[in-house]
């Protein structure tokens, strides 16, 4: 693998990483690592003619969570470039075959991109967790996950709400919910006494719209080789599941 460092970030983790990886996996492509001031934006992988490029914020590169945040985006290039479905099949694509002649407010769009992100992830971390412990990963995820339903709203000495998930959406909360379970799961890394599942069983008494057990069983149960055309069906099932049942589906005028 070639990989090259740019920005002011120490290469160990991605050069590290490349090493990890290079035991069972190679990439054709070389990559680039550009590390971004943008701390919101963690990574995110991107394909160009004959590169990938591994974009990472500062402040993810110089974290303990570096080398296994870049092993998983060079998973997303592997599978990219073996063209499989969940890597190549265009998200606006299903989009408009799953809501085409309906109305859905933008912010459910937008978690619309998540959930197909999330079945990209499952992918990616296939070959991941195959990889390296899940140790640092699953720190990760109870600790996205408690922040989520851990901020709870007060209003000026009055009751709290009956919501316990306040500044993330509830509903695309309890989605994120499913697809931690689905992946511990999926790749037997935990007991059913886990902290992850108290998070999750928070997360879906406040979304009560939302079956979160029936997320994880469509996260859960993706298949290793889908062809396309069963891929997409499923994303597309998977996105009327989520945009149904938030009462966005009127018929367009």
């Amino acid at each position: 693998m070639d990989v090259r460092v740019l920005g002011a970030a120490a290469p160990d983790p991605f050069l590290s990483a490349a090493d990890l990886f290079e035991t069972e996996y190679d990439l054709e492509w070389p990559v680039r690592v550009r590390v971004r001031d943008d701390p919101d934006e963690r990574t995110w992988a991107g394909h160009y003619e004959d590169y990938h490029v591994l974009n990472i914020s500062r402040q993810a590169a110089t974290s303990v969570m570096a080398r296994e945040l870049a092993l998983h985006e060079f998973a997303h290039m592997a599978r990219y470039e073996e063209s499989h479905p969940s890597h190549t099949q265009s998200t606006e694509e299903v989009l408009f075959l799953a809501l085409a002649g309906r109305s859905v407010e933008r912010h459910k769009l937008i978690h619309c991109y998540q959930i197909a992100n999330h079945m990209k992830d499952i992918y990616a971390d296939d070959i991941t967790l195959s990889l390296t412990s899940a140790t640092k990963l699953l720190t990760f995820l109870e600790s996205q996950l408690a922040a989520a339903v851990a901020d709870r709203p007060t209003t000026d000495g009055r009751p709290e709400s009956t919501r316990l998930t306040a500044a993330a959406d509830p509903d695309i909360t309890a989605v994120n919910a499913a697809f931690a379970l689905a992946l511990v799961e999926r790749h037997d890394l935990v007991g059913s006494d886990h902290p992850l599942y108290d998070f999750a069983r928070v997360a879906g008494d406040d979304a009560p719209d939302v079956d979160l057990h029936a997320f994880k069983r469509r996260f859960k149960s993706l298949v290793a080789d889908p062809t396309e055309s069963d891929y997409r069906k499923t994303l597309v099932d998977v996105t009327r599941a989520y945009a149904v049942h938030s009462g966005s589906w009127p018929a367009a005028d």
